[in-house]
């Protein structure tokens, strides 16, 4: 059974919601399904408003189904009510945390972010999840595996 104070609700962030937080969406939940985790609530955002409604970027979901994950999210912008919503939001990259923390209505709320890089494997050569909106295939590979790691820690920290 859940303990009722762990954090359940996290919201992944990047700029355009189209690439990394998606993909991170996507395989959180991957994560939870395989440890048959109940009780989880998992969204993605992005600071900017520049795809609002679309599907994540063609290339990123064309790497997220070779590795079995089908990216379905409708890009949406990060909402004021976020930051009452969801315990954790989670932001890809230091632009993505001065964007937040800008955003957040509340110093209550600005406890709620979190840096990716808390969750990336020490000695993995990273301290963010790179946009590999300008980059080729290896880019998006490159994003699936961090955030394969960053979830798997995640899951670990908060089960």
């Amino acid at each position: 059974m859940n303990e009722p104070n762990k954090p359940r609700k996290i919201l992944f962030v990047c700029l355009g919601n189209i690439c990394r937080s998606p993909a991170a969406e996507g395989v959180m939940k991957s994560v939870l399904e395989s440890e048959n985790a109940m009780g989880w609530t998992i969204d993605s955002a992005g600071t900017g408003d520049y795809h609002i409604g679309d599907l994540p970027d063609s290339r990123m979901r064309s790497a997220a189904r070779r590795r079995g994950l089908d990216l379905v999210h409708r890009c949406r912008q990060v909402r004021e009510s976020d930051f009452e919503d969801f315990d954790i939001i989670i932001g890809m990259d230091a632009n993505n945390m001065a964007n937040l923390r800008r955003m957040a209505p509340t110093t209550e709320t600005v406890a709620k972010l979190k840096p990716i890089a808390e969750f990336l494997p020490a000695g993995c050569g990273y301290d963010y999840v790179p946009d590999p909106y300008y980059e080729g295939a290896e880019g998006f590979e490159l994003v699936l595996d961090l955030l394969e790691n960053a979830c798997r820690n995640i899951y670990q920290a908060y089960k």
